[in-house]
């Protein structure tokens, strides 16, 4: 039996990273010495991979949807020659790369893992090792077939998991999704919470256009009219509010600041501001406006989600109906209602 063949994509992020004067910074060809310099990567009971380094490396924060693009096409074209991909990535934004990856990657049927590294691989107590020794057996393991993120011994969900912490090993979770497997001395899948995927349906990739989106965050005393003035020729809104959907209602600014966003063809949705738990529309008294101005409830989606998820439906061509409709449709395991 030939062995499993795993592609590495290379995109840059700390897990690369070495020491230059002004801190730490992607190098090009020097992550290939690194990873030689590992022995495990070339033991007999790892699958073979390969290494595809991206030009230019970047910082995760310099993330775009050109770049999704370019991880997407990377997999489309390399997508017969392996069993899996392990997509090398920095953590600031890797949620929502692995989010719009897992919408962009339509009747995928292979695993495709997110990992990077909180500390670079070239330093001492390193955490890159472990977390892409992991995610390459994983990837050539025919288990998960949707896009994952692992992390300090969890894999998530791609489109469920948020950044948690910026300077803790732990560095993601999966607030309101089970894990889909821990590592242990074994690893422990929860074949339940997996994506029901098609093995006979063909992959073909979605590839995201430049899109006018913007998040606002609600906090006390919000002057929602100063937000007028970006709204206007917005084609996507996305509300950080209250608790399960409330927001101030002391003056009409926000239902002019909505009205403004449907007025010229935007589409709003609200998600909550609590890492944990779900939008529920209309539930007090506060959130009613949002109802009344037709906001989209996010449900419990995390916010990485829905801006990649709104994305990923203003590339397509849909009508603004139709994308309302399918923020609120389970599209990939990332709701639920």
């Amino acid at each position: 039996m030939s062995k499993k063949k795993v592609c590495i994509l290379y995109t840059g992020g700390t897990i690369g990273m070495i020491p230059t004067e002004n801190g730490f910074a992607p190098a090009p060809g020097t992550f290939a010495k690194e990873l030689a310099a590992i022995r495990d990567l070339s033991s007999p009971r790892m699958p073979d991979w390969d290494l595809v380094e991206f030009d230019p490396l970047l910082d995760s924060s310099n993330i775009t949807y050109k770049q999704w693009n370019q991880i997407a096409g990377a997999i489309e074209s390399r997508y017969d020659d392996y069993d899996g991909f392990v997509v090398l990535h920095g953590t600031d934004t890797m949620a929502y790369s692995a989010s719009a990856l897992s919408f962009m990657l339509e009747g995928l049927s292979k695993p495709v893992i997110f990992t990077g590294s909180q500390i670079p691989l070239c330093e001492l107590r390193s955490d890159g090792k472990d977390n892409l020794i992991t995610s390459v057996l994983i990837a050539a393991q025919d288990v998960v077939h949707e896009v994952c993120l692992y992390f300090s011994n969890e894999l998530l969900r791609g489109n469920r998991a948020t950044k948690y912490s910026s300077d803790r090993l732990i560095a993601f979770k999966s607030p309101n999704y089970t894990e889909l497997a821990k590592a242990g001395i074994d690893m422990r899948y929860r074949k339940r919470a997996f994506l029901e995927v098609d093995p006979d349906q063909p992959l073909t990739v979605r590839y995201l256009r430049d899109t006018r989106l913007a998040v606002i965050k609600v906090f006390p005393g919000i002057k929602f009219e100063l937000f007028t003035p970006i709204v206007n020729g917005m084609q996507g809104l996305i509300l950080e509010t209250f608790g399960s959907g409330n927001i101030p209602n002391y003056d009409k600014a926000l239902s002019n600041l909505i009205d403004e966003a449907s007025r010229t063809g935007a589409v709003v949705v609200v998600c909550t501001q609590c890492p944990q738990g779900a939008v529920r529309l209309g539930t007090y008294e506060a959130g009613s406006a949002l109802v009344n101005a037709g906001a989209v409830s996010g449900y419990n989606m995390t916010t990485e989600a829905a801006v990649a998820k709104l994305q990923y439906l203003l590339s397509q061509d849909l009508t603004r109906e139709q994308v309302i409709e399918l923020m609120e449709t389970d599209l990939r395991g990332e709701l639920d209602k």
